[in-house]
């Protein structure tokens, strides 16, 4: 490893305007579980890191009327213990706790995990499905944008010099609204998603479909939105006809590579089969909120 200095601003601004004095090199540091091992391998070199867990907001989670706003250093672990987020958004708690083992949960961030901008991430479909957005700070103040346009391509993110994001925020949820997380890995636990679906939908009060969102990973460069997966439930009861369009439009909208975890030919299939099951356990989820 390369000589690394470490800083741990208290404020937003203040880690902004360190970010930008350290250039290229500069990082921002929220959980660290994807960043140190990347230093320690020699993936990336010594720089500047700037340590996020010390500006106010950074970690925990609140609710604002109905939408949650989680900091961008809170643990995988804490974001579980919040009741109020789980009942809300089960699937991208569910997503966040998939984010290695039982003691990298106590580290791993969504915000990082969304930074990292891997295609096999397994926080960004569930949150790009949950239309989630992101508060960005920089040198030239606070922008907000759509989780989706984060990750540009594998390891690289829309972010400009000097920016990171300080919040991750979710809507405020509509009555009969549940969402869903699946991956498929090659073996049990702690392992790369060669596949994953997110996700979710309204119903109205006859548990008709009239609003959907599906998300894709690890099928394409990024996290892919399957549009027409979204369309092929809506106005349906998810019945079998409906589940075998999403099906379908699920696998047509992949973009697959093949390599030593699976061939593109097997990650489209299981793009289908894994959208059938998150919507099949969304749609039960938002039935039962109906119901109490």
């Amino acid at each position: 490893m390369s000589d690394v200095d470490y800083l741990a601003p208290t404020s937003a601004d203040a880690a902004a305007k360190a970010l930008a004095a350290g250039g290229a090199a500069a990082r921002a540091l929220a959980g660290g579980t994807d960043l140190l091992v990347q230093l320690k391998s020699g993936r990336l070199k010594g720089g500047l890191i700037v340590d996020l867990k010390h500006i106010p907001g950074a970690i925990g989670v609140r609710e604002e009327d109905g939408a949650f706003v989680i900091g961008a250093a809170t643990p995988g672990a804490t974001i579980g213990e919040h009741a109020g987020l789980v009942r809300a958004w089960p699937g991208v708690v569910e997503a966040t706790h998939l984010i290695g083992s039982t003691q990298v949960q106590g580290r791993a961030s969504m915000a990082g995990n969304l930074c990292n901008a891997s295609p096999a991430a397994d926080s960004v479909p569930a949150l790009i499905a949950a239309r989630a957005t992101c508060v960005i700070v920089g040198p030239s103040g606070r922008r907000t944008v759509a989780a989706e346009d984060i990750p540009v391509s594998p390891g690289r993110t829309s972010l400009k010099p000097g920016e990171f994001v300080l919040e991750i925020r979710l809507p405020a949820r509509a009555a009969r609204s549940a969402d869903a997380y699946l991956r498929s890995i090659p073996r049990t636990e702690m392992d790369i998603a060669v596949v994953g679906a997110a996700v979710n939908l309204t119903l109205d009060s006859g548990g008709t479909i009239i609003e959907a969102r599906v998300a894709l990973g690890a099928v394409g460069p990024t996290v892919l939105i399957a549009d027409d997966a979204a369309a092929a439930i809506i106005g349906s009861r998810l019945d079998a006809a409906a589940l075998e369009r999403l099906d379908a439009a699920a696998r047509g909208a992949c973009r697959p590579i093949s390599d030593k975890r699976g061939t593109a030919e097997f990650r489209t299939k299981i793009a289908g089969v894994l959208a059938r099951r998150a919507a099949a356990i969304a749609y039960g989820r938002a039935r039962a909120k109906g119901e109490n």
